[in-house]
Parts: structure tokens; C-alpha cells; sequence
């Protein structure tokens, strides 16, 4: 992952519970959205100010189901994986589009907080988060009209 020019780590609050939704054969992927507040001091006021920014998530396959399994608002997570545009036209013919964070892991932060780890049994031969999609080419271009995350191309697995 290291010569991946495209990855991405944050550092957040879950603003929302996992949404989990299931492709048409059968694919896990779960949602969220990542709260990540940057705060600095004014130089010239002196005061503390912050700001928030909000990123959309998607984790598929086994990280899709230990994601919706073991996390909820609120929960400070560490997440890493990659950039992508996915499009799509509204059904009054709007184009529209949304860079999202397609995670290749998910973590608690413990900096805060403790967790209690159980290890579960593999599913696939993919590590559920779409790395290995990253090879073979994927996209995550949808035209479903609804802006949904109808099989989004991740696949095959």
C-alpha cells in the first residue's frame, strides 16, 4: 500500500451507524460517514478555532461486516484506503458525483478508549476492503439514476 499514490488515513468520530446493504450476489458493504475536526489558534485573535470535515466510507466483504458488527456513533475510528469518484445521473437527469474513502481497514482508536478484539474466521480469499480490487481495475462509476450504492462495480470478488 505504500506505493499507492491514492491512499488516504483519517482520524475521526463516526457521525451515524454503519448502514449495511448487500449487492445482488450477495457482497457485504457497509457505509458511514467520519467526522475529522482540525483545530488551530488564531494567531492575530487568539482564540481557538475548529473546523469540521465530514467523509464519506465504504467497506465491503468481511471488513463490511465486522464494520456494522462492532462499530456506532460515536466510536473514534482509524481508517486507511483509497480516494475514488463514483458519478451517477439523477432521474431528472442531473449529474452528480461524490469522492468517497474505499476503506481497506477500520480500526477504534485506542488513544481514548479501549477495545475487545475477537478475531473472526475468514470468508474469502479478498481482505474486505477492496485491495485486491485495486489490482484487477475496478471502478465505482453508477448510473442507477438513485445515487445509490447499488454493486458498484467492486466486483467480481
Amino acid at each position: 500500500m505504500a506505493n499507492n499514490p491514492n491512499s488516504i488515513t483519517i482520524v475521526g468520530n463516526i457521525t451515524r451507524d454503519p448502514e449495511m446493504r448487500y449487492t445482488p450476489s450477495g457482497a457485504g458493504q457497509a457505509t458511514l460517514s467520519v467526522a475529522v475536526n482540525r483545530s488551530w489558534k488564531n494567531q492575530q485573535s487568539g482564540e481557538w478555532e475548529e473546523r469540521v470535515s465530514f467523509f464519506n466510507v465504504v467497506c465491503w466483504r468481511d471488513l463490511a461486516d465486522n464494520v456494522s458488527a462492532s462499530l456506532k456513533k460515536g466510536t473514534r475510528v482509524i481508517v486507511t484506503g483509497r480516494l475514488e469518484q463514483r458519478s451517477w445521473e439523477t432521474e431528472s437527469k442531473e449529474k452528480r458525483s461524490v469522492v468517497e474513502i474505499i476503506a481497506d481497514d477500520v480500526a477504534p482508536s485506542l488513544l481514548f478508549a479501549t477495545a475487545d478484539v475477537h478475531r473472526t474466521e475468514r470468508k474469502g480469499s479478498g481482505d474486505g476492503g477492496g485491495f485486491n480490487n485495486r489490482a484487477q481495475g475496478s471502478t465505482a462509476t453508477s448510473n442507477s439514476g438513485s445515487g445509490g450504492y447499488e454493486d458498484m462495480g467492486e466486483e467480481p470478488f
